[in-house]
């Protein structure tokens, strides 16, 4: 929270306390505490005297700041040791506030609750929660790799695993010099925006086009496609075994482009002896886009670029790629130093949170 004036950050009795002096900037805090995987939700909430008269009393001040026809009190003891049961704190403080606003009693349906929490010295109160993004504490769930290519799918899938407790390493593959910079800079304006969730991004750009120049002079033109990701799939792994991650993702989606039919993706998948996971396979684009837009990444990911599996493609790409048919091209090509020089020659980027 860098930035935002918020004070020292600890844990009590199963929460998490950020506090919030004079002068700091309340919503550029809640909006990243909106970003940090793992808070079902936060609230800013204030403090109190854990007496009787102080619950009443404040919490009477602080639900009359809104007008409401009906409320109730929830309260929760953290400290087991305090002499009095929730439903004495409920009852104490309800009857307490119905009397000074006249308003009704609402378990179900209240226009304004009032939670107060008892925790080791004093107790804490708030009458609103925001959501949080849930999911898990980034890191939790291990290491993957996601190979990135700066269209709209694969930065929300690496969200997603991020989402999950996972950290992701991105690896983009550029055409460099046949294809212009701009695909590498978006990657790196895509590993910002993800960084905000994992705090830190690490990020790979991988030369390709010589890898690329082989396939194109000794395999079938309708192949291409199926080639061009196998060998990604492989220096992607090669790229995990070093990062020490178990698993590589995709942003694949059933049908979403040719390489994507479900002969495409196994034929694509036997390249490696690794698991990929893809998080979005069966989504919707509309699905997808939604949540482009949300967590940020959409308006990078549609800026013009030269992808690298554009390059060469051809006008009728194989929808249903045989597997003996490619690894019957892929035993004419050498391209092991080209891969090689790949993986040596990748330039290693680290993108950081605005936290």
């Amino acid at each position: 929270l860098v930035g935002t004036g918020a004070g020292p950050v600890r844990r009590t009795w199963g929460r998490v306390l950020v506090e919030v002096p004079a002068g700091a900037n309340v919503e550029v805090i809640k909006d990243r505490l909106g970003r940090v995987f793992g808070i079902a939700y936060f609230a800013e909430a204030w403090n109190s005297g854990q007496q009787l008269e102080d619950l009443e009393q404040n919490a009477w001040e602080l639900l009359q700041r809104y007008p409401f026809a009906s409320f109730r009190i929830d309260a929760r003891r953290g400290l087991k040791s305090y002499p009095h049961t929730s439903v004495e704190i409920n009852q104490r403080v309800g009857a307490f506030v119905k009397e000074r606003s006249q308003a009704r009693v609402d378990l179900e349906k209240a226009d304004r609750i009032c939670w107060i929490e008892i925790t080791e010295k004093y107790a804490l109160m708030y009458t609103e929660r925001q959501a949080g993004p849930g999911g898990l504490p980034c890191g939790t769930s291990g290491k993957v790799v996601v190979c990135l290519s700066g269209g709209i799918d694969s930065p929300v899938a690496a969200w997603r695993m991020i989402k999950r407790g996972c950290r992701a390493v991105l690896v983009h593959f550029h055409s460099f010099p046949y294809t212009n910079r701009e695909s590498q800079e978006k990657a790196k304006q895509l590993a910002a925006v993800l960084a905000d969730y994992q705090l830190q991004s690490k990020l790979y750009l991988v030369p390709f086009a010589d890898v690329q120049r082989h396939i194109m002079v000794d395999t079938p033109i309708e192949t291409r496609v199926i080639l061009y990701r196998r060998y990604m799939m492989r220096i992607a792994e090669q790229i995990a075994i070093r990062e020490r991650a178990r698993v590589l993702v995709t942003g694949d989606s059933v049908g979403q482009v040719a390489s994507q039919t479900i002969e495409n993706i196994d034929v694509i998948s036997r390249a490696i002896q690794m698991p990929v996971l893809r998080p979005l396979i069966g989504d919707d684009k509309v699905e997808i886009v939604d949540m482009a837009r949300k967590i940020g990444t959409y308006e990078i990911s549609i800026q013009p670029d030269q992808d690298c599996c554009s390059l060469f493609v051809p006008k009728h790409p194989e929808t249903r790629a045989n597997l003996f048919d490619i690894e019957k091209s892929e035993a004419r090509l050498d391209v092991a130093d080209a891969m090689k020089q790949a993986l040596e020659t990748s330039e290693v980027v680290t993108a950081g949170s605005s936290f």
